[in-house]
């Protein structure tokens, strides 16, 4: 049954609103475009699901075909394992690739500072991980994205459940390239967006209710139509902002509006504390606010590969059916079914009347293909890691060492997505984290809190701690060549310039050892007042039986001496 409406018309603040977020999509469109174009050649060459949908007038009708212009699948490959290699050397889910430290030194050496710290990355790193969360195939999905097109959005919100409620958790979403247009302040990093995308009726009534629904899409939820209907959601910095207005919208530094392009009605206003995309990059181009990936470095080489594999399955298509060359006055009934007795095919003398006809060099287009292949692979980092598949025999230190060399090419680039990608995604998930535990805020230490809680991420990835081994493993080698010096020579005084407890505390802060297994600088006192306590005891007890000797000579010594004086007493005769 059709519901009564009870929403009023649009005023003259909401139509305001709405004009504003068309008109930022309308200028972002504009600086897309070309971008979109290179894209869309992109998407049909290794990413084809993504094609059709760089352009909002664009529809795609589910499970439409979108290989038909893909003939070579080695990019799509390369892609792939692109992202596998990010995913792996940047965001491991085996372990934990990210701490926290306090931005002020002298608050990092407070032990219950880097405590808590490291409970709140741990709690982050739980919530991530959830299966609700759905990170892992949306993290995976960004990092193809930046392959196939150098950009990749990530929208973080808090974790809602089956009715739209707000529970504890982190929810992300890897949205579409097509679907997000960006724009950057005056230090380039993103800082507003508008999203165009597309729901039916149903949804759009779960997502803000039956009365705030527009007239026009009255019909549609009415029928449960599956039609889809168009949305913007825009997010920039809100000029009013002021942080003593708490909970109200000018207590949020970002605004947040839902429009219906049907009707042109405002669906919701609302705000966020800290900005819910991470916008990754791969590469930027001098005044640019998009990226450029790996697919847009090969383009060229690309549609190469795919115009040289169709030319190579031609030729191998006439070598295994050649196309037959005959005499004008050849035989008519010629047969090419297997086992076939074709008589009078060659002459008395044995020469065939019937040839194939050459197919061409198809080494020649292999060797040409390889050759594209192989650049591919260059640029989407695979060729880095064949030594291992190669070599399986290497043993874990040499794996390592491989890993670390590989670090010195990919941190230029992968690693550059970390200030993009993983730093906003981080803060994002620090503020709902402690927006959802006001408890464990309120646990904050005290100097972290004067101190307005300021921190610093610090990644232990593979990727970067290959940056980072080389402190390390420095020490460690200059430390060996000491210990042979001083076993060579005698000397141990070469050792003194070491500051061991320092070095190893360092050590074990780049190899990613958790605050909590780490004694703290009282337990370490305390360890080396016990130690210095047992060795005074160790050295008394080793120095008794001397002691116990001088005793006895001291004595035997006053024995002989009392002797000797009463001799000397008693004279001749033995009398006084």
């Amino acid at each position: 049954m059709k519901q009564e409406r009870e929403r009023p018309p649009a005023d003259e603040r909401e139509t305001k609103i709405v004009d504003e977020v068309y008109q930022i999509h309308a200028q972002c469109n504009l600086y897309r475009a070309t971008f979109a174009m290179q894209w869309e050649e992109a998407a049909q060459l290794i990413m084809p699901d993504q094609r059709n949908t760089f352009f909002r007038e664009n529809y795609n009708f589910p499970g439409m075909k979108k290989t038909d212009r893909q003939v070579d699948a080695s990019g799509m490959v390369a892609n792939l394992k692109f992202a596998a290699i990010c995913d792996s050397m940047i965001t491991p889910f085996s372990s934990k690739w990210h701490n926290l430290e306090a931005s002020n030194p002298y608050i990092q050496k407070d032990r219950r500072t880097r405590l808590w710290l490291e409970e709140l990355s741990r709690r982050i790193y739980t919530k991530r991980y959830m299966g609700a969360a759905n990170f892992r195939k949306q993290n995976n999905q960004l990092f193809q994205s930046i392959g196939a097109f150098g950009n990749g959005p990530m929208f973080i919100d808090q974790l809602r459940d089956m009715h739209g409620r707000p529970i504890k958790g982190f929810r992300y979403k890897g949205l579409p390239v097509g679907e997000v247009y960006i724009r950057t302040n005056h230090q380039g990093q993103v800082d507003a967006f508008v999203r165009a995308y597309r729901m039916t009726a149903r949804q759009a009534m779960q997502e803000w209710g039956h009365d705030m629904l527009p007239p026009e899409l009255d019909d549609a939820q009415d029928k449960n139509s599956e039609q889809l209907f168009d949305f913007f959601h825009c997010v920039y910095p809100n000029t009013d902002y002021d942080p003593d207005e708490g909970l109200t919208k000018n207590g949020k530094p970002f605004v947040s509006y839902y429009v219906s392009c049907l009707g042109r009605r405002l669906m919701q206003e609302g705000g966020y504390y800290s900005f819910p995309l991470a916008y990754a990059r791969y590469a930027q181009a001098p005044n640019e606010i998009y990226g450029r990936g790996p697919a847009q470095s090969v383009l060229p080489a690309l549609k190469t590969l795919n115009a040289e594999k169709a030319t190579f399955l031609k030729a191998g298509h006439r070598a295994a059916d050649p196309v037959l060359l005959t005499a004008d006055d050849g035989l008519s009934d010629f047969s090419l079914i297997p086992g076939s007795l074709n008589k009078g095919s060659v002459t008395v003398e044995g020469k065939p009347l019937v040839i194939p006809l050459e197919p061409g060099n198809i080494q020649i287009s292999k060797e040409m293909m390889d050759e594209e292949r192989s650049l591919i692979g260059d640029v989407f980092l695979t060729t880095i890691f064949q030594t291992l598949v190669e070599n399986p025999q290497m043993t874990a230190t040499q794996v390592i060492e491989l890993i670390n060399q590989k670090g010195i090419f990919l941190a230029p680039t992968v690693g550059g997505m970390a200030s993009d990608y993983l730093d906003p995604m981080l803060e994002r998930e620090i503020d709902l984290e402690l927006q959802q535990e006001p408890r464990f805020r309120a646990q904050m230490p005290p100097l972290l809190r004067e101190a307005k809680g300021e921190f610093k991420i610090v990644y232990t990835s593979p990727l970067f701690k290959a940056a980072r081994a080389g402190e390390a493993s420095g020490f460690l080698r200059t430390l060996e060549s000491a210990l042979n010096i001083a076993g060579q020579t005698g000397d141990p005084s070469v050792l003194d310039i070491f500051n061991f407890p320092t070095a190893f505390k360092s050590i074990a802060q780049i190899q990613d050892v958790p605050e909590s297994w780490m004694a703290s600088d009282d337990e370490v006192a305390a360890k080396g007042q016990q130690r210095a306590q047992a060795q005074e005891k160790q050295q008394q007890i080793q120095a008794l039986p001397a002691q116990a000797a001088m005793l006895k000579a001291q004595a035997q010594v006053q024995q002989r001496g009392g002797a000797v004086a009463n001799m000397q007493g008693q004279g001749p005769g033995g009398q006084q």
